[in-house]
């Protein structure tokens, strides 16, 4: 029998549990379980648990068949704690280090109690951490064991089961069980309190209460669930009624059900409009029925609002409510008036358009902060034009960039007039990072991040952990993340990173990236072409070499003596190069392509045509690893600064220890690699099918389609193509295997999709 515990109910978490379970496999007291109940999770939480079980046996995982809720969720692992005690763990939250052993240490101390209540902090997504502000009632002075009769003053904590460890004998001999709905922590928790006789505390904090920004909350959900406490608290008092206990805690838990009742009337964003004055009239039927005798209201603010209740007078609660919105108002307006003011550089012209109706077949798109015409938007408006040749399609380019837009490609200048009319009227916005701060987001819009890889190095709020790494304001960045309607995704794993890191009220699509299509859509001419277009011969063997972006290096300075290993790895091997966009030019890059030794791809407008073309990856720590999985070819990762870079930018897994392929950290490891079959042999070909299982769940050819059916077209996610399997999917042919295959009978047709020119608004 373990000593404690766990059991930890998850539902829609797949961003916040591996965290979770890691702080609690991560501590060093080691004699526990955890008893993971998997409450019918739609968003592959379960998987996630049943992976973590598959590497430590200390992880039970319970699937349930239909979403039962918190509290039955609990109860299904209740049932098969066998611990000594049984801890509760919501599945956002996490322990802090050595929390287990210090509970484990106190509860020694204190002669193995009934219930231990230790503390907890509340966690912010800007990293600030603040602990219970009612941390004070946890002081170890006096008797180490005690009941709840000798410090009633606990009553006043957070009514919550997961700051408590309980003796399992104890919650056995009780009949303590979970009750369905909302607040089911009320009648657990108080009802626990009072039945225990020996007590004690542990100060000190070992849960983090996660309080997450979007989503995740009952609090902040707008349901006539909340008409639940009523029941719950119901429970409470008939609770003290079969167990005839003393006529002491009628007076607190009155006052404890009253607060209760009035914070879910104040608070915005609980009650539907149309069930408030329900919801006041049965409080106020639970205040008469239940008003202990010679009960006295409390003497502050409050002393009024249990009057209104006893009174059943909701008019008179409704102008107060009004009186205080009333206020708020005042204040908001003050900063709306500042916001205006700041909001005047934007100009009269973008303020005139945005009071213009939206055009509902126009879209605006831009990539790479309006460097160009690529990646995820480029792919969706190809086959915008393929599904709904009637929505306009406009792209934003910075004026530097101008030269480089595709003939046929309508777009206006950073800027400009044109600019402002088509952010402040297009019904579409489509983008792989942000738009400016200053675009509005108007009623009606429809804002798409399609964003542009998948994440190795931390993202969005993480890089707070690493400043070294950006100079970015957090609070701006959840702003621009407030625009956003939909969140493409390519991966399960993508899901949880974005989820977490961009957390705001969209919705996110796993669709797979547009831009991959092409990667399991091409043929044999297509990766011909792809070659002849930079010029490499039949029989020649074309490394792609893609480095990362490092925020300790101002520009693009190649890794490797790329002259060198280009004589090493002779005639027959072309290395074409592509520095990372934030970089500009490389003059070094142009003095070695001079000599011939290599191919300066930098200002290729295609990614994706370079890696039909090549016949390897070579990369570090770019995302072009995980784009490139999905043609099934050899992936060579050259990381001979990972201690450097994983520490200065963070990154979510060990590269070395999960690679897509081979890896070298030296040029000497990298160049016999090259020189050997290492970079394609059996291992490297083993890596890289697991990498693929991890990383490639929903390219496969189709998400393109996806996103514009379902975003522009309107059509529900069930209606559209199914993700293909891995298995089933059938990459682009490698150059070698597209050389055998008979070229067709060309013709002289223009490319499909080709738009006529038009002149730049």
């Amino acid at each position: 029998m373990p000593k404690f515990t766990l059991v930890v109910p998850v539902y829609k978490v797949r961003g916040y549990l591996p965290e979770c379970l890691d702080s609690v496999l991560g501590q060093d007291y080691t004699d526990f379980e955890v008893i993971a109940v998997d409450d019918c999770s739609p968003d592959g939480s379960g998987v996630i648990l049943d992976e973590y079980a598959q590497r430590d046996g200390r992880i039970r995982v319970i699937h349930l068949m239909q979403n039962v809720g918190l509290g039955r969720a609990r109860n299904a692992g209740l049932e098969k704690a066998q611990g000594e005690y049984v801890l509760f763990l919501d599945s956002d939250d996490t322990l802090t280090d050595g929390a287990l052993e210090a509970i484990a240490d106190r509860l020694e101390e204190t002669g193995n109690p009934e219930i231990l209540v230790y503390d907890y902090a509340r966690t912010f997504w800007d990293a600030s951490v603040h602990r219970n502000a009612r941390a004070g009632l946890l002081t170890q002075e006096g008797p180490d064991t005690f009941s709840l009769a000798e410090r009633p003053e606990l009553l006043d904590l957070l009514q919550i089961v997961w700051n408590k460890a309980y003796r399992r004998d104890f919650i056995t001999r009780t009949g303590l069980t979970f009750p369905p709905g909302y607040y089911e922590d009320a009648p657990w928790t108080f009802c626990s309190m009072i039945s225990a006789e020996r007590i004690a505390v542990l100060d000190r904090v070992c849960v983090h209460y996660r309080q997450r920004r979007e989503g995740g909350n009952i609090l902040k959900t707008v349901s006539r669930k909340h008409f639940d406490v009523f029941d719950q608290y119901r429970r409470v008092f008939g609770f003290l009624d079969a167990h005839r206990e003393p006529e002491q805690w009628r007076g607190p838990l009155f006052r404890k059900m009253v607060d209760h009742y009035l914070t879910i009337l104040e608070r915005p964003g609980r009650l539907p409009r149309e069930a408030r004055a329900e919801f006041f009239h049965r409080a106020a039927a639970d205040y008469r029925a239940r008003l202990p005798r010679g009960f006295q209201p409390p003497a502050d603010r409050r002393r009024h609002k249990y009057a209104m209740l006893e009174r059943d007078a909701y008019p008179a609660m409704v102008g107060a409510l009004a009186a205080s919105r009333v206020r708020q108002s005042v204040r908001t307006r003050a900063r709306s008036t500042v916001h205006r003011s700041r909001r005047g550089v934007m100009g009269a012209f973008y303020r005139s358009q945005l009071r213009l109706p939206l055009d509902e077949n126009l879209a605006v798109f831009s990539a790479y902060w309006s460097r160009g015409v690529s990646c995820n938007p480029a792919a969706i408006d190809a086959e915008l034009a393929r599904l709904a040749p009637h929505v306009r399609r406009v792209w934003v380019v910075r004026p530097e960039a101008v030269e480089q837009v595709p003939a046929g490609v309508e777009y206006v200048r950073v800027g400009s007039r044109g600019y402002w009319a088509a952010v402040a009227r297009a019904k579409y916005l489509v983008n792989n990072v942000n738009f400016a701060d200053s675009v509005v987001k108007r009623a009606g819009q429809i804002h798409v991040q399609t964003h542009h890889g998948t994440p190795l190095k931390s993202m969005g709020l993480d890089q707070q952990k690493y400043p070294a790494s950006t100079n970015m304001d957090f609070h701006k960045l959840l702003r621009r993340c407030d625009r956003w309607d939909f969140s493409i995704s390519s991966n399960r794993f993508s899901t949880s990173v974005w989820e977490r890191v961009y957390p705001s009220s969209y919705t996110t699509l796993e669709t797979g990236y547009p831009r991959n299509d092409i990667l399991l859509t091409a043929g044999a001419e297509d990766v011909r072409a792809a070659r002849e277009d930079l010029g490499l011969r039949e029989g020649t063997t074309a490394f792609l070499y893609m480095p990362t972006h490092r925020e300790y290096q101002s520009g693009f300075v190649p890794r490797l003596d790329l002259e060198r290993l280009a004589e090493r790895l002779g005639p027959d091997v072309t290395l074409l190069v592509r520095g990372h966009y934030f970089y500009g030019g490389s003059p070094r890059l142009t003095e070695l392509r001079s000599a011939g030794r290599i191919v300066d791809v930098s200002a290729h407008p295609s990614v994706e045509r370079l890696y039909l073309a090549s016949d390897g990856l070579i990369t570090d720590y770019s995302s072009a690893m995980f784009d490139y999985a999905n043609l099934d070819r050899p992936i060579i990762v050259f990381a001979d600064d990972w201690d450097t870079y994983s520490v200065v930018r963070g990154t979510y897994f060990d590269v070395l220890r999960r690679p897509p392929g081979a890896v070298a950290t030296t040029q000497e490891e990298l160049t016999d690699l090259l020189r050997s079959d290492g970079w394609r042999d059996a291992r490297a070909a083993e890596a890289r099918a697991r990498f693929r299982e991890a990383f490639c769940d929903f390219d496969d050819g189709h998400a393109a389609e996806r996103v514009v059916r379902h975003v522009f077209l309107g059509e529900p996610l069930a209606d559209l193509p199914p993700i293909v399997p891995l298995a089933e999917r059938v990459p682009a042919p490698s150059p070698g295997r597209a050389a055998a295959v008979p070229s067709p009978r060309r013709t002289a047709s223009a490319p499909p999709g080709l738009r006529p020119p038009v002149r730049e608004h």
